[in-house]
């Protein structure tokens, strides 16, 4: 049952290297002003040191030089781009706490992402759309080849983008938002409560059974503990909803899907984690384009007409799609670099512990 993909291979040379290397613990950097281009510390020599165990410098640069110089910034950016850091060149806080990660804890997580492969990376289909929810990353795959990648935005920690596979069926361009009971919960009430006014600062019509329109301020909203409220809460398509130009859906229990945002500047960032659930997309449309794969009728004129129009349309894909969200905080890219990043939900940590469980002997 050992799979025998590209990322479980990677993962297996990966842990026997640095299961080579764990014999030589490094001595952790000590903690003080970020270091810099230019700059000259005594910890230095220690920031070296570890570059070149972690094969981000050439051996030959390591030293006792207390300088700062251009191939030590070049390998502090390689290395932070490994680890989904801002790859800025400076040795800041995030950047030794990580290099500081003793070389046992990084054997521990390549056991869990190798026996997360062992369950994942079975019976795949030829063609799929992965997102890594720990990397903020989502990848376009035919058989083992990224034909494309993208930045998302996942669920924050206490409303986590869950972990499952589907098949996406249906996409929406120009898509309506209906605030769903969690959010309303949680953000909209505690809000309404205090000033109805944040229906119109959020660009949301309040709906009766009927579907009539009702004037927010009408509303005693003090009343309403949970979120399953007798009105709809809903934006109208727009360059302000929620979900951008569009949504692509796929059937869960959870609620969540694919979408565009508005909040494109927080792509930006290296930690994205800032949704209610849902997976926000870093150019959506063409992920729509892909995997709608009919150039002739779906391509970036025809898709931006139907967005210029601005009227919701919802089109059945000829050929559904299988969408796998997935938690991996270490893996092999396509370029044999060894990737790692932060347990975002804590998961590593559970999947560790039953993975150092001993195995249950039974007697025959």
């Amino acid at each position: 049952m050992k799979p025998t993909h590209r990322l479980y291979l990677g993962l297996k040379r990966e842990l026997a290297r640095y299961r080579a290397a764990s014999t030589s613990e490094l001595q952790p950097i000590p903690a003080g002003a970020a270091l810099k281009p230019g700059a000259s510390d005594a910890r230095i020599p220690l920031l070296r040191a570890r570059l070149a165990a972690s094969g981000d410098l050439d051996a030959a640069g390591v030293g006792g030089s207390q300088d700062y110089d251009a191939a030590l910034e070049a390998a502090v950016r390689r290395f932070q781009a490994r680890l989904g850091l801002e790859a800025d060149g400076v040795a800041g806080a995030g950047t030794i706490e990580a290099l500081n990660v003793p070389v046992s804890e990084r054997i521990r997580q390549l056991r869990i992402n190798l026996d997360r492969g062992r369950v994942l990376l079975q019976d795949l289909p030829d063609e799929f759309v992965v997102v890594n929810v720990a990397g903020f990353n989502l990848y376009y795959l035919r058989g083992q080849d990224i034909v494309w990648t993208t930045r998302v935005q996942v669920g924050k920690p206490y409303r986590q983008t869950p972990i499952f596979r589907s098949e996406i069926n249906y996409l929406v361009f120009n898509p309506t938002w209906t605030v769903p009971p969690g959010i309303i919960k949680n953000d909209i009430l505690p809000a309404a409560r205090q000033d109805a006014g944040v229906f119109a600062r959020k660009k949301l019509k309040v709906l009766d059974p009927s579907g009539r329109e009702i004037d927010p301020h009408t509303i005693d909203w003090s009343k309403y503990k949970s979120g399953n409220i007798p009105y709809t809460l809903r934006q109208d398509p727009g360059a302000d909803n929620a979900l951008g130009r569009v949504k692509l859906m796929f059937p869960n229990p959870y609620l969540v899907y694919l979408h565009d945002t508005p909040s494109q500047s927080l792509f930006e960032r290296s930690d994205r984690a800032f949704s209610s659930g849902c997976v926000r997309v870093m150019d959506a449309l063409r992920l729509a384009e892909l995997v709608l794969d009919d150039e002739s009728r779906w391509n970036p004129e025809t898709i931006g007409a139907v967005i210029a129009g601005g009227q919701l349309q919802n089109v059945t894909l000829k050929r559904k799609v299988p969408v796998l969200l997935a938690y991996w905080t270490a893996w092999v890219d396509s370029n044999g670099v060894m990737n790692f990043r932060n347990d975002v939900y804590g998961q590593d940590a559970k999947w560790g512990a039953a993975l150092d469980i001993p195995p249950i002997r039974t007697t025959s």
